[in-house]
């Protein structure tokens, strides 16, 4: 069996960087899924700041990163200004990847107008997902869809249309758990239809009423799941502790 590797978004822990890096040394854990550092979020750094300030500290503690957690994607789907600045953002953030030693970048598929029919938006989702899939691609990182809750692939009939569609090496699923529980969709649905894409999954629960709760205590399915991605060879895994 390969490698398993459990990394967590860090900044649960504390805003602290090096606090975080104590904790999850602490914990036996040797990755992180780096989302901010001392209260600033990882999409806001430049190349350099990591290069003197934040992979210096990780290399002292012996902690690696496993992805970035970044909110590119994380746009009203009609913010123009705001896309073209997260195109910039992903550019600089594939170079941080590469810095780290890093191939993933979660990341979203905007935000949808309220009260509005997501199906109304489908082209420009494309047409957007498109443009940050080439720039992966130019730095030859791969980008981890996260199914959340009010974007646009938040509900698995339009996470499986966004895979088929954009069909990417660069383009994968981060499978959350909780979020597809909040979004009423069965998860083993989920798995079974995405399981080809996943290359990523969150380890998170939740109740049918929308409540998260302790891996396993709730309707996630994540034990059958994580067992099925394991079995098919699966590796990354981040803990979201909320």
């Amino acid at each position: 069996m390969k490698d398993i590797y459990i990394s967590g978004f860090a900044d649960e822990i504390s805003s602290s960087f090096d606090e975080q890096l104590k904790t999850v040394r602490e914990l036996g854990m040797q990755y992180i899924s780096l989302r901010s550092a001392d209260k600033k979020g990882i999409a806001d750094f430049t190349v350099e700041e990591v290069k003197t300030d934040l992979l210096p500290r990780l290399q002292a503690a012996g902690v690696g990163v496993s992805s970035l957690g970044s909110p590119i994607g994380k746009v009203k789907i009609d913010d123009e200004e705001g896309f073209e600045k997260q195109c910039a953002q992903l550019e600089t953030l594939c170079e941080i990847a590469k810095v780290l030693n890093c191939k993933y970048i979660r990341m979203f598929s905007f935000f949808m107008p309220e009260g509005k029919d997501p199906a109304d938006y489908r082209d420009a989702v494309i047409e957007k997902l498109r443009k940050f899939i080439a720039i992966a691609e130019k730095h030859d990182v791969i980008l981890m869809h996260e199914n959340e809750k009010d974007i646009y692939g938040d509900v698995l009939s339009r996470c499986v249309d966004l895979m088929q569609t954009l069909n990417s090496a660069h383009f994968k699923s981060a499978f959350d758990f909780a979020n597809f529980v909040q979004c009423g969709q069965d998860t083993w649905a989920a798995w079974e239809l995405l399981h080809d894409r996943v290359r990523y999954m969150h380890i998170k629960d939740a109740l049918w009423d929308g409540s998260v709760v302790p891996v396993g205590k709730g309707d996630g399915n994540v034990k059958k799941i994580v067992s099925a991605y394991v079995a098919a060879g699966g590796t990354d895994f981040t803990v979201e502790p909320h």
